[in-house]
């Protein structure tokens, strides 16, 4: 895909958010776009962030490292870490992002925490939710969030925004708004004045709309920003 491509289709999907956001009644801007860069080459990345785009998505943790070395020079690109969390691999992951989508295990919270550089702020995260039980999702169910959250808050590494979830997909509206509306209830119900949990984390390419009706203020789009990714 070209860099024309890229842009024209980025602007296409903040078209979609904006549709979006307006049918709910939502303040403009509300919604921040975080372009799923995951097993694009850096220079997608590149095109992208030439037409606008400060914040991308990775899930391969040694495949981000390999592009932040060669795009060194863009030096207000905000990385969200989106895969799932190995043990070996926090120290790097502390060091290299700005943000955590997946957090789901205290364990590798504490080890965020301890590793995160000190000359950086603390590291943004977001708590996964499993809502719909499915054992190949990562995650926690809900039942369990607030004994997650609680010493999370007490780290000094991390600075919780909020929850994410990735809903099993549908095609129904009706369906996709399900798991949407679930998170938003159980968020509102955790908030407090001293951590709001504002972020909500949800919605991809097919779902964005549903999601940002029920509430969501970060959407994750990588194929209708960068078209179907590699196989490799």
């Amino acid at each position: 895909m070209t860099p024309s491509d890229i842009a024209q289709h980025r602007n296409q999907v903040l078209a979609r958010i904006q549709a979006a956001i307006e049918h709910a009644g939502r303040p403009a801007g509300s919604v921040a776009l975080i372009a799923v860069s995951k097993k694009q080459p850096a220079e997608a990345i590149r095109a992208a962030h030439a037409a606008g785009q400060r914040a991308f998505g990775e899930s391969y943790l040694q495949e981000a490292l390999d592009k932040q070395a060669l795009l060194v020079d863009l030096s207000d690109i905000e990385w969200h870490f989106i895969g799932r969390i190995q043990s070996n691999k926090t120290r790097q992951i502390a060091a290299h992002f700005d943000w955590v989508h997946g957090l789901a295990d205290l364990g590798h919270a504490r080890r965020l925490s301890e590793q995160r550089p000190a000359s950086r702020p603390p590291l943004n995260v977001c708590l996964q939710v499993n809502l719909s039980g499915e054992t190949s999702k990562g995650g926690v169910a809900p039942d369990a969030v607030g004994a997650l959250l609680e010493p999370c808050r007490e780290l000094p590494g991390l600075r919780v925004r909020g929850l994410m979830t990735l809903p099993a997909p549908s095609e129904d509206e009706t369906e996709q708004r399900r798991p949407f509306r679930a998170l938003r209830e159980l968020r509102d119900r955790l908030a407090t004045p001293d951590c709001p949990l504002e972020v909500l984390s949800m919605g991809m390419s097919d779902d964005m709309e549903a999601a940002i009706l029920e509430g969501a203020t970060q959407v994750r789009i990588g194929t209708a920003v960068f078209g179907v990714r590699s196989t490799d």
